[in-house]
């Protein structure tokens, strides 16, 4: 009611009722949202059209192509997207608008010859989200059953590049890894920190869990948590991780030890977060390939060295970095099949094969080893981030 005061007596108003049948004008909202998802479209074709492009010129590249798009879309992330007060409600996610661009990335990439990338499988496994944290998700994924068929898979040339598992921080180096590449010559190209976060993934309360089921390097990273939580559970070794899961789907009182995309996968619940023992538990893994790598001034090259079964060679060899001022960054042994107390050792170091101080070790390395194989040379990725 509202007073209106004349000349006259008082005159009283009543507001006109509402309209049922009018509705708000909400018209304006989705032809903005609209018009803002045509531009992107735009924009989407027009990089694609200077990918493609450039494709014609260099089609044998892939992973080049793709660790310099990764390069540059942490810039522009660094550039457009600084650290900002978390609680912000119009702050943009950063892992989320570098997963958008990333697969952006790859969609342009898309259509090239043979861009296929061979991975662990299957889908959602670890090295699914490694692969797919290098390459995008719009990439030709191509999921195999072991390791041995990812390396053999890029010497044969039925995929493009490779994505393999090389050293876990609390397991240490994946052995199958490292014995594929004492038998096949595969480049190096790249190298992605995936942190592993395992989840206790059911259908099933944790009281009611008599199995638990993982790949053994899952299982044995947490060992601690299920001894001290679940000390009666049967502990069952399968392929995969997503095999666990699919396994935990359709059985109760099966749980499996996975990461929460391939418990959303299979719809299961996490009965409990992050059981993994180490807080720190992060895999490395191997981009292969066959592809040249140019330097960037933040590299790494990684060799596999053979020295002479007697004292005093293994730091003979040592002494060569050091001289030329390299810093090692990893070494790891493996032993000679067939031979008693011998090994092959694999040595990373600080920049790239074509730095003068890398060549002219190189060059000593070669005087003094038995095999010296330069595996390859490669940007070193930025630390392990959620």
């Amino acid at each position: 009611m509202t007073a209106l005061q004349g000349k006259g007596p008082t005159a009283v108003t009543d507001a006109p009722p509402p309209n049922p049948s009018a509705s708000p004008d909400r018209s304006a909202k989705p032809d903005k949202l609209a018009s803002l998802d045509r531009q992107l479209i735009e924009l989407l074709r027009q990089r694609r059209t200077v990918v493609q492009a450039d494709l014609q010129k260099s089609p044998a590249e892939l992973i080049g192509r793709m660790s310099r798009a990764n390069e540059a879309i942490d810039q522009v992330l660094a550039e457009m997207l600084p650290a900002t007060d978390s609680a912000d409600a119009d702050a943009l996610d950063r892992a989320g608008v570098r997963d958008w661009l990333r697969h952006a990335a790859s969609f342009c990439l898309r259509g090239g010859e043979n861009q296929r990338v061979a991975f662990l499988g299957p889908k959602y496994s670890y090295s699914y989200m490694a692969t797919t944290r290098f390459f995008g998700a719009a990439a030709a994924l191509a999921p195999v059953q072991s390791i041995e068929a990812v390396f053999e898979s890029v010497v044969a040339g039925d995929c493009r590049s490779g994505v393999v598992p090389i050293e876990n921080s609390t397991d240490g180096r994946i052995v199958d890894t490292l014995g594929m590449f004492v038998v096949h010559r595969v480049h190096i190209c790249g190298e992605v920190f995936l942190p592993i976060h395992h989840n206790l993934l059911s259908r099933s309360p944790r009281e009611a869990i008599k199995q638990v089921c993982s790949k053994p390097q899952a299982l044995s990273q947490c060992r601690h948590w299920l001894a001290r939580h679940l000390p009666t559970a049967q502990i069952v070794e399968v392929a995969s991780t997503t095999e666990a899961a699919r396994i935990a789907s359709e059985q109760p009182g099966v749980a499996a030890v996975a990461g929460r995309e391939a418990g959303r996968q299979y719809g299961l619940d996490v009965v409990d977060a992050n059981i993994e023992d180490s807080p720190y538990n992060v895999t490395r893994f191997a981009v292969l390939g066959n592809e040249t790598i140019d330097a960037t001034g933040r590299d790494k090259t990684t060799m596999l060295l053979q020295v002479a079964h007697k004292p005093g060679a293994l730091a003979d060899a040592m002494a060569i970095f050091k001289n030329n001022r390299l810093n090692l960054t990893w070494i790891e042994s493996f032993p000679i099949v067939g031979e008693n107390a011998e090994y092959f050792f694999f040595i990373e170091c600080e920049g790239h094969r074509s730095d003068p101080p890398v060549a002219a070790a190189i060059d000593s390395l070669k005087k003094q080893a038995m095999r010296l194989d330069i595996l390859g040379s490669y940007p070193a990725a930025q630390p392990a981030s959620e």
